[in-house]
């Protein structure tokens, strides 16, 4: 897959570092990857964005990004108030532009599929589409997870769009019920793979600990060595009979 678009079912459900994770696992297998940033909200100009986070826990990988609001709105939204809006075709072009200098692209949106980009209602959907992108779909552990992860990958199913996976971006380190039921119930309510579960606080490691560990949390289609039986096993309750 030359470009992979990660999408999240809401915002803070670590999106940015589950795409550092698979940057720093195909860096690990010898790929070059550049990361592009649809647009950047809630950040100053002189600040580090997404895409400098996961550089800086990946490694050398390309970074792009192609507009950055300071206000931490809805990207359309933070354009009304006196900023360039981006539009899907030009994440399309930029993508399509990275692909041919780069074996894997990352495409990483804002908040979540559906987020409007431009006063047209312009969305990461829309740019995947013109893509012709798998979309990996980042989602949370917990109560909650089931509806929002569902709506999401019927609308990528709905759109004709090719529902990569879906990775939990934040897997507790004591899970409760919800979080190890939600193990079992996420991909027979999707119909899509468990593709990865990044640990709590993943972000926080030095970034050779995080480069070393990333292959581990996601699964063989990511280019991983993450055994989702063994995980199920390990964490997910047993079936009530």
């Amino acid at each position: 897959m030359p470009v992979l678009v990660v999408t999240g079912t809401n915002t803070e459900v670590g999106k940015t570092v589950v795409t550092a994770a698979v940057a720093a696992t195909a860096l690990a297998g010898g790929r070059s990857v550049a990361v592009l940033k649809a647009a950047q909200t809630g950040v100053g100009p002189d600040e580090p964005g997404d895409a400098a986070e996961v550089a800086r826990l990946a490694g050398a990988v390309t970074t792009d990004e192609l507009a950055r609001y300071p206000e931490p709105l809805a990207p359309a939204t933070a354009a009304r108030r006196g900023r360039a809006p981006v539009h899907p075709h030009e994440i399309a072009e930029r993508a399509a532009k990275l692909a041919t200098e780069h074996d894997l692209v990352l495409v990483e949106g804002a908040g979540g599929l559906l987020v409007r980009f431009d006063a047209a209602g312009g969305t990461l959907a829309d740019a995947a589409g013109l893509l012709r992108a798998p979309v990996l779909v980042v989602a949370s552990a917990g109560l909650g997870t089931l509806n929002a992860t569902e709506l999401t990958v019927r609308e990528l199913r709905g759109r004709g769009l090719d529902p990569a996976g879906v990775v939990i971006g934040s897997w507790p380190e004591r899970p409760g019920l919800a979080d190890r039921c939600n193990l079992l119930d996420l991909p027979d309510v999707t119909g899509a793979p468990l593709l990865g579960a990044v640990p709590e606080g993943a972000g926080r490691l030095d970034p050779p600990a995080f480069r070393a560990a990333a292959p581990h949390w996601l699964a063989p289609r990511l280019e991983g060595v993450w055994d989702a039986e063994a995980f199920h096993t390990r964490e997910a309750p047993a079936r009530a009979r």
